[in-house]
């Protein structure tokens, strides 16, 4: 995996026209934003090029966009946000074909650090087919109003959507410069690197409901690490795999024989493969999720009785698991240990959470639920970095080479 990309440090942007590709993706309610990390982070990058006198273009996609172009899903509410945040004028593309001539006409009237927001990518309607379909005439047309393009949306860089890969093709042809934002370098130097080249030992922490969402990340992080930790639903079809009794626990019988393998794999690589001893069980799954007044006792994972179900670790897990990050260098943690959304159920995540906290080691939170969970428990200021990606942190991991740090041009 190349890793060692182009940033916004390692060109010169002044009097240049530079496409940002950002991850705007905010939630909205009544045409207002209630969550605005993403804007948040996107600005270090974006302030960089303002100050070395760029003519900055940010373009996002937000939403799904399943009904077509709509007000609803519209970037303006992110303009308006922009605007307040940069103490500047962010200059607002209204225009549902997102490069049409308004986009041209905003663009060639720039100063240096002016800044202009395309319309969400994905009214385009072509922007997230495969290279030579129409996303190509859309990925030509992003590249005709710069210079030079800068990806910083990490969220959608497992992705090969044209205004995350496809432009870079049309950039490079005019001699334009393909880089990575500040976002996305922190995301290769600690993911990324985590992976390829950990200071030992490296400790990796899986969790989540399923098996099969996690396969190849298994297999990958089963070579790389040192220690390898199962949590969560995932760990009932391997300790089914053993021969163990899971009860009613989330088991993947068409996964039995990969859980197999992967423990022999584990016995074979010399690596420290760790599954939960004890486990939380209760009569069923709670509804609502967050519901309080839940029964729970503790038992051996191999022997959770028929009419039970296995929610989250129990304490002589918790303890071991605890244990082995101690002793870590470098630990990633990709999914909670139980339903970490009901405070009865949330003690095996909050024990793996506050494990990560204590240590010295560099501590990476790898996006989705385990991010979620490190927010909501309150230590997410005690982590090295939290991912910013879901699905592309999980590709990270699995060792894929993700479209958009690939596209990006090499140091």
């Amino acid at each position: 995996m190349a890793l060692n990309k182009k940033s916004v440090d390692d060109f010169n942007a002044k009097g240049r026209k530079v496409l940002v590709r950002c991850d705007f993706n905010v939630p909205l309610k009544n045409g207002e934003i209630t969550d605005e990390t993403r804007i948040n982070a996107a600005l270090p990058t974006i302030k960089k090029l303002i100050d070395d006198g760029a003519k900055v273009i940010l373009c996002s996609h937000l939403g799904k966009v399943k009904n077509g172009p709509n007000d609803g899903e519209s970037l303006a509410p992110v303009a308006k946000a922009l605007s307040s945040k940069l103490g500047k004028d962010v200059k607002f593309i209204a225009d549902f074909n997102v490069t049409g001539s308004d986009a041209t006409d905003a663009v060639n009237a720039m100063a240096d650090g002016d800044v202009v927001l395309l319309q969400n990518t994905r009214f385009r309607g072509k922007e997230e087919t495969k290279p030579g379909e129409a996303g190509e005439a859309f990925a030509k047309e992003l590249s005709e109003l710069a210079d030079d393009y800068v990806c910083d949306a990490f969220g959608s860089a497992h992705r090969a959507h044209a205004s995350v890969s496809v432009v870079t093709k049309y950039i490079k042809e005019k001699g334009g410069t393909n880089a990575v934002g500040y976002l996305m370098q922190k995301e290769i130097d600690f993911l990324g690197n985590a992976v390829e080249n950990p200071v030992r030992p490296f400790v990796a922490i899986l969790g989540g409901a399923k098996v099969a969402d996690k396969l190849n990340v298994i297999d990958n992080l089963l070579e790389k690490a040192d220690t390898l930790i199962i949590g969560g639903g995932m760990a009932y079809t391997f300790v089914k795999a053993q021969g163990g009794k899971v009860g009613k626990s989330l088991v993947d019988d068409t996964k039995l024989d990969y859980c197999k393998e992967m423990i022999a794999k584990a016995e074979k690589l010399g690596k420290k493969l760790l599954l939960p001893q004890d486990t939380v069980i209760c009569d069923g799954f709670p509804d609502p999720i967050d519901k309080a007044d839940i029964s729970t006792s503790v038992c051996a994972t191999n022997e959770i009785p028929d009419d039970k179900e296995g929610l989250d670790i129990g304490p002589e897990t918790q303890k071991a698991y605890a244990d082995a990050v101690k002793s870590a260098k470098t630990v990633v943690w990709n999914g909670p240990m139980g339903v970490f959304e009901n405070p009865v159920l949330a003690e095996g995540t909050k024990a793996v959470a506050k494990a990560l906290a204590e240590t010295e080691a560099t501590t990476i939170i790898g996006g989705g639920d385990s991010a979620a969970a490190v927010n909501q428990l309150g230590f997410a200021d005690k982590m090295s970095h939290i991912s910013t990606g879901g699905g592309a942190s999980l590709e990270f991991l699995e060792g894929k080479e993700l479209p958009g740090v690939y596209a990006a041009d090499d140091k």
